[in-house]
Formats: C-alpha cells, structure tokens, sequence
C-alpha cells in the first residue's frame, strides 16, 4: 500500500502553518513599528523630516546674515521722528522688503516663548518653503504695513515649529526680527476653519499677525489660528514706539 501521499498531506499542512504563522508574526511586527512610530511623532514629532528642517535652517543662517548685513534703509528714520514719521517709514521699509522677497529666501526671526519656539522664518507657504521653516503667506503682509501677516507651519513634520499651537493663550507674546525693525505682538485668541476657507486671508484694515497649523493634529482638515495684535515696534534705526491699532 502506497502511503506517500498520506505522509505528504501532513508535511504540507505543517508547511503552510509555518507560513500563516510567520506572516501573522510579520503583520504583527509591523503593526507595533507603526504605533511605535506614531508615538515617536506624537510625543517629539517626526525626527527624520526635523532632520532635514535642521538642516536648511542653518543654511539660512548664512544667507539672512546677508540680508542683514546688506540692508540699508531708504531713508533712515531720525530720533526726532514723532511715532506717525516713523510709522510710515516703517511701512515703506516693508513694503520695499515684501516686493523684492524670493520664495522660500529668509525674511526675518520669529520667536514665540510658549512655543519655545525661535527659527528664521522665509518668504511662502509652498511646500518646499515649509520645510525650510514657518512661512508668510505671500498673499499677505509684512510687519509694519499696517495689514495682515500670515504665518503657515507645520504642527508634526519638518520640527513641527507649530506642534502646540493651540497651548498658546491671550497675552502671549509672538516677536518677528526682520532687517528693518523688531515686531512684537500680544496673542488675542483663536480660530478653527475649514481648510478650504480662504476668507481668513483677507486684511482687514490693520496690523494683525496670524500663526496657522493644521488642526487637529496629524489631520488637515480644518486650519488653527491664533490672532495677535501690534503691542510693540522697535526701528533698526530710530526710538521704540507703541503702535496706535
């Protein structure tokens, strides 16, 4: 009696056990790197893409030392100037600085103590822009026109410097350094919109800084925004003076 094939019908059932076995082994090791990955994300952010933004924002440490070192103003403000004078100096300085500003190049600092938060910052909100840094929506304004300045950054990837917007509280201070003069701002309160809403990017007639991230985390969905009024404006060149909006 012929019992090959009887010996072989065990011998192939083991061999496909073995195989669901090590594929269900499999499908679990890859289940626990992905909940330990997202982990990793959701409590430090995503170290790979930080890498990177690392990176390009020391590259933009020597090109904004340039920026700096090269700007002259078109008409120095006097320490004379009445707070009006120098306002509207200020502006002009803006507007020169806004009209010749190349996407993703670095415009000024941005230093936000609640999000322990202190980067350059660059021109746009392209994609490749927002790796390099947060970034003003080129729609909008530069501080000192007197109009909207909107900020994009990332809130998980590319060092996430927006990550715990939505921790920021009225009062809080948000300060942009640009060539021209130093920018500090009080935050006045929030906002959740759609991501499609675009109405959020209209000026209204004075000076506001708005800090966008997406929201919730991980999702692009809706749009977080936090609101912030001129408190204080300092010239390269020239006294201090507080904003009249």
């Amino acid at each position: 009696m012929d019992t090959t094939g009887e010996a072989r019908i065990p011998k192939q059932r083991s061999i496909a056990w073995r195989l669901r076995r090590l594929v269900g082994n499999l499908l679990l090791a890859i289940g626990a790197g992905v909940l330990i990955w997202a982990f990793i994300v959701w409590k430090w952010n995503d170290p790979l893409t930080s890498l990177y933004t690392r990176w390009q924002q020391h590259k933009l440490v020597a090109e904004h030392a340039l920026v700096v070192e090269n700007y002259r103003p078109s008409k120095p403000i006097p320490v004379s100037a009445t707070r009006q004078e120098a306002a509207v100096a200020i502006a002009a300085e803006a507007r020169r600085m806004r009209a010749g500003a190349a996407v993703g190049a670095p415009i000024g600092r941005i230093i936000v103590p609640r999000l322990h938060l202190n980067v350059l910052m660059v021109n746009g909100t392209d994609s490749d822009s927002l790796r390099r840094g947060p970034g003003r929506d080129a729609r909008t304004f530069m501080p000192g026109q007197g109009k909207l300045v909107y900020i994009a950054g990332h809130r998980t990837t590319y060092l996430a410097p927006f990550s715990a917007i939505d921790s920021m509280r009225p009062g809080d201070r948000i300060t942009l350094s640009m060539p021209y003069g130093t920018f500090v701002y009080s935050v006045t309160g929030h906002r959740i919109v759609d991501a499609h809403d675009l109405s959020v990017l209209k000026s209204r007639g004075h000076e506001v800084v708005a800090l966008q991230a997406c929201h919730p985390r991980f999702f692009a969905s809706h749009r977080y925004i936090v609101w912030a009024k001129p408190v204080r404006v300092e010239p390269a060149k020239g006294r201090p003076y507080r904003p009249t909006n």
